[in-house]
């Protein structure tokens, strides 16, 4: 068996930014709900930039990371009146999220900047994928791309990863998922692209999913309240771990307490299904395509975003899943049954019974 790539970090590996991002994800939350940033260098920071799919080495990316930066800093001043000091004004991105990482006043103002960018950055390339003749199964296409990509570098390189199973959600699946959702019509599909992972042992999720956050998607596009764990009680799993025990208390945010409910958002999974579920936004480069087409669009930016699932278990769990009334094949039953019982007799009857 080969050894993991060496820019795979084990348990033991861990920074402080590695268990942060990781601890985010389970639990569904958000990056500007953080106070500070807890970068350790600036290898990790342009790390981050890297899965953005901004290339620092391009002057196009450098100018339209500067323009959102001063967007920002406009939109803090109309709407605050926040004081912004010159060296802050005219930092690069890099020493954004350095100084987002320290103390003091300097670290206030560039966390702020951040947050803002971030939204500003997302906005802006939604309105770009909005405005190009990109099909979905165009953009589907360049997600699997990327996935199948990033991924398959991932195994050559020796990672514990078993299984990548997934692709586009059928027609009819994406009808029966509508019609089983309370708001119908105006419910959003995050899993038109889905993918499964296994894992070869439970200690090898963390490091897989930090390893996913620093190549295929970055902790920013997470999105809120769209995670699932069922697999991991976060402070007793730390405990168990001295590197991650040490790192823990250390955390922004305290991590939840063993008391606490675990998080269900699918009515028709059975308690006994173990799973790490998530969404993300993931950034694609459309520089081919935009030359293809010959677009050369309003917004410079180089990037757009498509929604993906991700679920991720170890082997043990997966054989449990698949057993019983944890199985895919029940929670589709259960599902369907549901849908047609709504279908033929309304929501009053299901309530009742």
């Amino acid at each position: 068996m080969s050894l993991p790539s060496p820019d795979y970090r084990q348990l033991e590996d861990f920074t402080l930014h590695d268990l942060e991002c990781v601890e985010l994800l389970l639990r569904g939350g958000t990056v500007v709900d953080w106070p500070r940033l807890v970068m350790s260098s600036r290898e990790e920071a342009e790390e981050l930039v890297r899965v953005h799919e901004l290339d620092l080495e391009r002057t196009d990316d450098l100018k339209y990371i500067a323009s959102v930066r001063d967007e920002a800093i406009d939109y803090l001043k109309r709407n605050f009146d926040f004081p912004v000091p010159k060296p802050i004004r005219q930092a690069s991105l890099i020493d954004l999220l350095l100084l987002a990482s320290g103390r003091g006043h300097r670290q206030v103002c560039a966390c702020s900047i951040l947050k803002v960018m971030h939204v500003i950055h997302h906005l802006r390339s939604q309105e770009l994928r909005s405005s190009l003749p990109l099909s979905d199964q165009r953009m589907f296409g360049l997600v699997e791309e990327k996935i199948y990509r990033v991924v398959g570098s991932m195994l050559y390189g020796g990672l514990p990863i078993i299984e990548l199973v997934g692709g586009r959600k059928h027609r009819d699946g994406q009808y029966t998922k509508l019609l089983a959702k309370q708001d119908t019509i105006g419910a959003r599909i995050y899993d038109k692209i889905r993918f499964r992972m296994v894992t070869r042992h439970r200690d090898d999720i963390f490091p897989v999913l930090n390893h996913l956050m620093r190549r295929l998607f970055p902790v920013t596009y997470v999105m809120p309240h769209q995670s699932t764990n069922t697999l991991f009680r976060v402070r007793s799993y730390t405990e168990a771990h001295e590197h991650l025990r040490s790192l823990r208390d250390r955390l922004q945010l305290p991590v939840d307490q063993e008391d606490e409910p675990v998080r269900r958002d699918n009515e028709f999974s059975d308690p006994g299904y173990q799973v790490v579920h998530f969404v993300a936004d993931l950034p694609v480069r459309i520089d081919d395509f935009l030359k293809e087409e010959g677009i050369t669009p309003k917004n410079p930016g180089p990037v757009i975003f498509s929604l993906m699932e991700l679920q991720i278990v170890d082997r043990e769990a997966e054989t449990s899943n698949e057993q019983g009334p944890a199985s895919h094949a029940a929670y589709k039953e259960r599902q369907r049954q549901a849908v047609e019982r709504r279908l033929k007799l309304g929501m009053a009857r299901r309530r009742s019974g």
